[in-house]
């Protein structure tokens, strides 16, 4: 069984999504960095950060309402993964990891407070929760698909109410990927010409999700097609992850217990 390809499932075989491919991956690559022993990730997708986490993971255990590619799992005896949606976590023990990784998930989960207990709930006294979500100051316009997004004091604010060390960071680029933002933004606004009436911010976001989907990938196409070598141009090495500043294009928090 595949994983549904939307325009919010990432492809790293889709050229069109390497500008936001090489960020997601630098999540992973920067959490590799910040967990060990008993790993959960909330959010498997596609499966790309399974080579990246479970080398430095005692214990991998990955979940997502969707099953990934059988490939995706092959050759790892330290990797579990676990079909189910979110909160509750069930059939997870409290306090027993010692880490939680979660990427571009908590702006779809409409009860995200319950979602920030249960990640506290599982983790282990002094576990940290490594967490990404879109900044809301950089987005070019309604995602249908995202139940809300967060400013970075917001999110700040939500992790807060659970723990009570969150360190507050974000990924940032350089000038070329500003280069493709800016084309991006000129993209979109040539699309949301035709909504003078601001509809997108108004309809039911059910009603949104496969116009947005099309267009969306329309867009990125296009871009690939216009700008080939700036699109393919980018890797991970063009964001950095920062402090958190209101130009990040994601808040990226390490939250400890």
């Amino acid at each position: 069984m595949g994983v549904p390809q939307t325009a919010e499932r990432v492809s790293q075989r889709d050229a069109s999504d390497n500008y936001v491919f090489q960020r997601s991956l630098l999540a992973y690559v920067y959490a590799a960095g910040r967990v060990g022993g008993r790993v959960l990730e909330i959010g498997t997708g596609s499966g790309y950060g399974v080579e990246i986490i479970a080398p430095v993971a005692e214990k991998f255990t990955t979940i997502d309402k969707h099953i990934p590619s059988a490939e995706v799992l092959e050759g790892y005896t330290n990797v579990e993964f676990r079909q189910m949606s979110v909160p509750p976590l069930e059939g997870i023990e409290s306090e027993s990891v010692d880490a939680v990784i979660s990427f571009q998930v908590i702006e779809h989960i409409k009860h995200d407070k319950d979602f920030v207990r249960e990640v506290y709930r599982v983790l282990k006294k002094g576990g940290v929760f490594v967490v990404s979500t879109p900044n809301r100051a950089m987005s070019l316009t309604r995602n249908p698909w995202h139940i809300r997004e967060y400013l970075p004091e917001e999110f700040v604010a939500l992790l807060g109410e659970e723990f009570g060390d969150v360190e507050a960071l974000g990924v940032e680029g350089n000038e070329k990927v500003m280069e493709y933002y800016e084309k991006n933004r000129e993209g979109v606004r040539r699309i949301t010409r035709f909504d003078p009436l601001r509809l997108q911010y108004r309809l039911p976001r059910w009603m949104l999700r496969i116009p947005y989907d099309i267009l969306n990938r329309l867009n990125r196409k296009k871009l690939l097609k216009q700008n080939t070598d700036l699109t393919m141009g980018i890797t991970m090495d063009d964001y950095s992850v920062v402090p958190v500043h209101p130009e990040c294009f994601d808040l990226i928090y390490i939250a400890t217990k």
